[in-house]
């Protein structure tokens, strides 16, 4: 997924997923070149697993 795409299913602007990314927060990600610009993508069962672990309140499964 692109960071885009993740904002779009978590609700947290792009910005604050680079932001996330530098302090070494955040979902992880692979990133497809060592260069400052390299693409970066995540695993959707990344990001998913990553809200799941945040989840609070509410009756349990």
């Amino acid at each position: 997924m692109t960071p885009t795409q993740v904002s779009d299913l978590t609700g947290y602007s792009v910005k604050t997923l680079s932001m996330w990314r530098y302090e070494g927060r955040g979902p992880r990600y692979v990133k497809t070149s060592p260069a400052r610009s390299g693409r970066i993508r995540y695993a959707e069962a990344e990001v998913i697993a990553w809200m799941e672990a945040r989840q609070q309140g509410g009756a349990a499964a």
